[in-house]
This record gives structure tokens, C-alpha cells and sequence, in this order.
């Protein structure tokens, strides 16, 4: 099943792209490759309990169940052994790739507090953008009474984009809000 955003890439973004660029090759086009989401657990990691609760928020949110990762080298001052979980992530591709970022473009942003668009400056040199969140009870599907307790998370959208240019104009064209200048 096509979603929505994918159909829009499809249909419109892929080709005002390749116009606007002047490029030729269909393949050639930018387009959104993965979208990895990451949560830190920091203190809750001796509390599976809360660890699960977290789980299944990332899952509902993503529809996949997020990985546990674990830490490579103990660190004593922060009390961290190495094996024990550090942070939750979860890779999405295709279909619920795009799911999510329309999702993410036309609910989730457009519903927080004071919201202006997404900065311009969180992309990188390859042209991926990395969008951080306080808490991840902003996503509608989250019931914020039965869910654990808040916790920030990360959104990266990794692009085919050779610039931060071809990126941005990418995300602009599929809906993603940016700040005005």
C-alpha cells in the first residue's frame, strides 16, 4: 500500500526536483533513505520496568519495536558497566518511513507550543536532518497518562541529497515546516 506522502514524492516532489536541479536520471533524484529514531534512557537503565514502558511508546510511535542499546565501555563516574542499555533506536524504512513523516509533517509539528517551522541549521554537510524533542508524549498516539514518564528522543532523516541544498528543498517540497527568514 502507497501512503500518502510516498505518493506525493512520487508524483510531485520527484519531478519538481529533477526540474529544478536539471537532473536527468531518474535514480539521481534526492530522496529520503531512513529515518532513525533514538532515545537515551540515562538514569531509568537499572529499571526494566520503565525500560518496557518506554518500548512500547517507541514501538506505537513507530510501528516496529526499537532495539536496546547497550554501552561499549564502562564508565565509573556515571555508574555505566559496559553491556548495560543506554538508549532505545529504531530504523525506518519504505512504507512506515513514510507513515511517519506524514505523520510527523502534518500532526506533530503543527500541534507544539509556539511553533514556527524547524530550524535551518540542524542539517549536516551530507544534507541529513536531525530533529531533537523534549519529550515523546507529543505524538498523538502516546496517552500521556499511561505512558512513562517523559523522555527526549531524536529524529534523524537520513537523505540521498548530495548537498544541504537538494535536502532541504526535498523536505520543503514533501511538507516539512521550516522557519521563514
Amino acid at each position: 500500500m502507497i501512503t500518502r506522502l510516498q505518493e506525493k514524492y512520487q508524483k510531485e516532489v520527484k519531478v519538481a526536483l529533477a526540474k529544478e536541479f536539471g537532473i536527468k536520471n531518474t535514480f539521481a533524484v534526492p530522496k529520503v533513505e531512513k529515518v532513525v529514531i533514538n532515545m537515551g534512557i540515562g538514569s531509568i537503565s537499572k529499571n526494566q520496568q520503565q525500560i518496557d514502558a518506554l518500548k512500547k511508546d517507541l514501538a506505537v510511535v513507530t510501528g516496529q519495536l526499537p532495539s536496546t542499546r547497550n554501552a561499549k565501555v564502562s564508565i565509573a563516574s556515571f555508574s555505566l558497566r559496559e553491556g548495560m542499555p543506554v538508549g532505545l533506536s529504531a530504523t525506518l524504512r519504505g512504507e512506515r518511513m513514510y507513515s511517519f513523516l506524514d505523520r510527523l509533517f502534518s500532526i506533530v509539528l503543527p500541534r507544539l507550543r509556539d511553533f514556527r517551522g524547524v530550524s535551518l541549521k540542524s542539517f549536516d554537510k551530507m544534507g541529513n536532518y536531525t530533529l531533537g524533542f523534549d519529550e515523546h508524549t507529543v505524538f498523538p498516539e502516546i496517552d500521556s497518562t499511561k505512558s512513562a514518564s517523559a523522555h527526549g528522543f531524536e529524529i534523524t532523516i537520513v537523505t540521498t541529497a548530495e548537498d544541504r541544498d537538494q535536502s532541504k528543498r526535498l523536505l520543503e517540497l514533501m511538507g516539512m515546516p521550516f522557519q521563514k527568514d
